[in-house]
């Protein structure tokens, strides 16, 4: 392997971890919230990247832009399936059932995608799709960049939000320890509402740079359970800094083994660091202390 290959491998899996780490914070508000295993998450992100590809085709303009419906849009409809569906779930059973519930809800979604859409592979054509920049010998495309900019403005947009609003504040409280947040007066009902109503806004965000620069087809949302899975395992459930950090460091790995092993084999970098987390550190190697410095 050349310095340049190498070179470009590590800044090709920083850009793929902030991807990932999007992608996969979500799941981690989910679950540190309400302990709901959101097995639907992945079918919104799809249902994001086909919407950012629809508004492309009608309007010809930048598919960002769409993020300024589709955001407020994925919010609401994050609130309304808590308060609706998942607080009618009865807390014994809650997590158990809210897999089957979510399930149902990411097949729904991939049949109606299937019906609208048929299962056609889509792509969006931009001006800037086939661009690269030249980096120390290193070629790295623009949309992937443009990806990984949209991935740290919102993460670090979620960070203030989470440390720095009484909102967050009532949030990181709910995730730490939510029947102390309900002694000191805190609506941990509806604090559960904008939390699931936020975990789908990130979803939105990170559909839409999933699309810039992917294939996608109604089915595609299956693909990605796994990795954000292992991703919020080995970050620590319900740490939003850990699974950021589990983020870069899986994208990484995928990323350097891509070249000896194949895009395919690469993808096993996942599920051996799920095995090797539940096998060694079941409560994740980075949701402690190296994460609440992040």
């Amino acid at each position: 392997m050349t310095g340049s290959l190498l070179l470009q491998s590590l800044v090709l899996g920083v850009l793929l971890g902030g991807l990932y780490a999007l992608l996969a914070a979500g799941l981690t508000l989910y679950f540190g919230v309400m302990r709901v295993v959101m097995l639907a998450h992945s079918a919104f992100l799809i249902l994001a990247a086909y919407l950012a590809w629809f508004f492309n085709l009608q309007t010809g303009l930048d598919p960002l832009l769409s993020l300024v419906v589709t955001v407020p849009l994925f919010f609401a409809v994050g609130v309304a399936m808590q308060r609706l569906l998942i607080s009618r779930l009865r807390p014994a059973t809650l997590t158990m059932m809210s897999v089957l519930l979510t399930f149902a809800i990411a097949l729904v979604i991939e049949g109606a995608l299937g019906l609208l859409f048929s299962g056609t592979h889509r792509r969006i054509q931009l001006p800037y799709s086939g661009a690269d920049i030249q980096f120390f010998g290193a070629s790295i495309p623009v949309v992937k960049l443009i990806a990984f900019g949209l991935a740290a403005v919102s993460l670090a947009g979620l960070s203030v939000l989470l440390k720095k609003t009484r909102f967050g504040q009532a949030l990181r409280a709910t995730i730490q320890h939510r029947e102390a947040a309900q002694l000191v007066g805190i609506n941990t009902g509806r604090i559960a509402g904008y939390g699931f109503g936020l975990g789908l806004a990130t979803a939105a965000i990170g559909g839409t740079a999933l699309a810039l620069d992917s294939t996608i087809y109604p089915s595609l949302h299956w693909h990605w359970i796994g990795p954000l899975m292992a991703i919020i395992v080995v970050g620590g459930l319900g740490s939003v800094p850990g699974a950021a950090i589990a983020a870069v460091v899986l994208g990484l790995g995928q990323s350097l083994l891509q070249l000896p092993l194949g895009t395919t084999w690469a993808q096993t970098v996942f599920y051996i660091a799920l095995f090797a987390t539940l096998l060694l550190h079941p409560q994740g190697f980075f949701g402690g202390r190296l994460a609440q410095r992040f």
